[in-house]
């Protein structure tokens, strides 16, 4: 049997999302059978504003996504981090450069989870992918949540954490200095393998 692809799609201002979507990379690769495949969108701001931003350099190693091919993956991962309860533009760019999918059809019944990050624990972490769902909706894409499956990690108290039913999510702190934490990344690795169990079943 051919080994199934997830592509994780993600844009990464400060380092946080990359950070979630390497160890969401490691849950779906823990499916035997199933390969996790990352790919960053492109950059629409200019150096200089990146600069005065202080953003976080681009990780070498991620190839940018090219929204022509992504139609190979048996399964998809996005993550972006919120911007006032939405995703940024820069994944709303790739987004909008998949309508040929959207004219062929050819992302319909693709299961995909999202995942994001945002500066507080009131940020907006579940309205920001409850506000995307609906690209893949109009794809006719399957939303696959965690929901409550990670257990008794969701009901952790005693520390500050991001992570919903609807996705992995770590809080970057307003000056975005804070790094996701041990149980953040454990979700997000949980995540993975979630959705890669999932995508194996679909793709049978």
């Amino acid at each position: 049997m051919a080994t199934k692809k997830v592509y994780i799609i993600f844009y990464s201002t400060y380092g946080h999302i990359t950070a979630l979507a390497r160890a969401l990379k490691e849950g779906v690769d823990s499916v035997e059978g199933v390969e996790g495949v990352l790919f960053q969108v492109a950059e629409t701001l200019p150096a200089e504003v990146l600069t005065k931003m202080y953003a976080a350099p681009k990780p070498e190693d991620i190839p940018v996504v090219n929204p022509k091919t992504i139609d190979e993956a048996d399964g998809f991962a996005f993550g972006f981090p919120t911007r006032f309860g939405s995703m940024p533009a820069q994944m709303q760019a790739f987004f909008d450069a998949t309508g040929g999918h959207w004219q062929k059809g050819s992302l319909a019944g693709k299961p995909a989870g999202m995942f994001t990050s945002t500066a507080t624990q009131a940020g907006g972490e579940e309205t920001t992918i409850m506000t995307s769902v609906t690209h893949l909706v109009h794809h006719g894409m399957i939303f696959v949540a965690p929901g409550y499956t990670f257990g008794e990690g969701m009901h952790e108290l005693a520390v500050p954490k991001g992570g919903s039913a609807w996705g992995a999510s770590t809080l970057a702190g307003p000056d975005g200095s804070r790094k996701p934490s041990e149980l953040e990344l454990a979700y997000a690795k949980h995540q993975g393998k979630h959705l890669a169990e999932i995508t194996k079943k679909l793709a049978a």
